[in-house]
């Protein structure tokens, strides 16, 4: 069988032991355990389909029930496997395919206002109710600030805030404009600590009508703003632009667009943060399981793809920073709570969306720990001294 040889070249470091669709039993690698994790497959059809295409077929496996994993968890098995291919494509067939997958994504992003607005609703209109079973009190969707590993999630986003916050080194009475401001959280903490005004856009119905109903109950309706738009439709002044897991959305197609809108939006001695996942890669394709269940019209940038659409924008690039482990200990915190309330996800949902997200989580946070994703945030002014020249204001 040429995935059991394909299996074996691949898995060096640990291992675990295979049954494939016809109950025959391989150990595959040396297993650290005496009692190795196990992957049974289950449809005959995976043998070469897993051979082909591993990044599609192996979480379709899974969600479906044709791939079961005994003596351990999703997790053990994806630890095992994303630390023996590391940033690497598993075999020259799905480098291949990567590529056919950047160059097809480029000709057929088109990420317009009307397929961007669809894109959001497919993952963040879900339910309010389930994303409160993992996230945060403060339901924050994106990558935590890790002072420590003992810190709690609620510490670490509360690090991530305050973080920003010193990177645009705001003053009170400044105009805000968060762009892709999800549940209003970075909005409404921004106005609380900095008394600046603050405008927060979403192409989210759900995200939108949450995030009035907070700044109400916080009394900030006054200086809080939230609108449902695409930042294309904007044309207004701001002292400050941020975007926090936005970016991501935009489409390598209209990065120029983007950042030339940034450049606009702010004014003179404007500062603007941008916070997105990113690949320490040269540019490949986007992971075909998360785009066709996840993240459709998603892309995590290689740096060389937004350093010269930033460039021609006219912005400088005044700071860089690379949050690495970051985003692993945030998506441990928001898998271990989600299959801790895997009743309440059935509640909802059935057993193979529970999979689903199991494997999105576990998936993602193996691949920051192991792979090529990390978390960029760029500073980006108008003017070399917009901002202190050293970062001390910052720590």
């Amino acid at each position: 069988m040429q995935l059991l040889n394909f299996l074996k070249k691949l898995i060096k470091d640990d291992g675990f032991e295979l049954v494939d669709a016809n109950s025959k039993s391989y150990i595959i690698g040396k297993p650290i355990k005496a009692n190795p994790i196990k992957l049974k497959i289950l449809d005959k059809t995976l043998h070469w389909k897993l051979l082909i295409n591993p990044d599609l077929y192996l979480g379709e496996g899974y969600m479906n029930g044709s791939i079961v994993i005994e003596n351990g968890t999703l997790t053990d098995f994806l630890d095992i496997a994303l630390k023996n291919v590391g940033r690497q494509p598993t075999n020259a067939m799905t480098n291949l395919l990567g590529r056919f997958r950047r160059v097809y994504r480029y000709i057929t992003n088109f990420n317009l206002i009307g397929k961007s607005k669809e894109n959001v609703a497919h993952h963040y209109d879900i339910s309010e109710k389930f994303y409160d079973l993992f996230l945060d009190e403060k339901r924050q969707y994106s990558c935590a600030y890790f002072k420590s590993e003992d810190n709690t999630l609620e510490e670490a986003q509360n690090n991530k805030i305050d973080h920003i916050i010193k990177k645009l080194n705001l003053k009170p009475n400044q105009r805000v404009l968060d762009i892709g401001c999800g549940w209003g959280t970075l909005a409404i903490d921004i106005a609380k600590k900095t008394q600046c005004e603050v405008v927060g856009i979403t192409l989210s119905e759900n995200q939108l009508e949450y995030a009035k109903q907070k700044a109400k109950e916080m009394n900030l309706e006054n200086q809080v703003e939230f609108r449902l738009a695409d930042y294309r439709q904007l044309n207004e002044k701001f002292d400050r632009v941020v975007s926090v897991g936005m970016f991501e959305h935009v489409g390598r197609k209209f990065y120029k667009k983007y950042f030339n809108k940034v450049f606009d939006f702010l004014n003179e001695d404007g500062v603007a943060l941008i916070h997105t996942i990113g690949s320490i890669n040269p540019p490949r394709g986007p992971q075909p399981w998360i785009t066709k269940y996840i993240f459709p019209g998603g892309y995590t940038p290689s740096l060389s793809e937004v350093s010269l659409p930033i460039e021609k924008s006219g912005l400088i690039v005044s700071d860089i920073e690379v949050l690495r482990t970051h985003y692993q200990h945030t998506l441990r915190n928001w898998k271990d709570r989600f299959i801790s309330k895997k009743e309440e996800v059935l509640e909802m949902f059935d057993e193979k969306f529970f999979r689903m997200w199991e494997f999105y989580l576990v998936g993602c946070e193996m691949a920051f720990k192991w792979s090529d994703q990390v978390v960029f945030q760029f500073q980006l002014t108008k003017k070399l001294k917009a901002t202190p020249i050293t970062r001390d204001y910052i720590y």
